[in-house]
């Protein structure tokens, strides 16, 4: 019974993204100039990039098969069953200093990523 307890914890933990407070107040903020309640913010990889593979974030209204999707705070975060592997633990936070402004994406299965921080291997 343990082990199973474990087990389910680490796939909690391993598959899902965090949205950070600040980055889901910000969504919801930008969720209501937008005036809809029924988009989610996608997280997403694709290829391109100086790195290799770039992060892409938008609202999107669809569900595609074997989307992962979690609530934070009553802002939906989807992520496509391709990307999923790449974003486990991923950590995704809103800065909004003098120096830097937008979403900042801690991601520990990057092995290296570029300068700018769109892009990753």
């Amino acid at each position: 019974m343990t082990a199973d307890t474990s087990t389910e914890a680490e796939v909690i933990t391993t598959d899902g993204i965090v949205l950070t407070d600040t980055a889901a107040i910000k969504v919801k903020t930008l969720l209501e100039a937008e005036g809809r309640d029924d988009l989610a913010l996608r997280v997403a990889v694709q290829p391109g990039g100086c790195s290799g593979l770039r992060y892409q974030l938008f609202f999107d209204d669809r569900s595609l098969d074997g989307d992962v999707v979690r609530d934070f705070g009553g802002v939906g975060v989807v992520t496509d069953r391709m990307s999923s592997p790449y974003l486990s633990g991923a950590t995704i936070d809103f800065v909004d200093t003098i120096e830097k402004q937008g979403f900042t994406i801690d991601n520990p299965n990057a092995g290296s990523s570029c300068a700018c921080g769109d892009s990753f291997s």
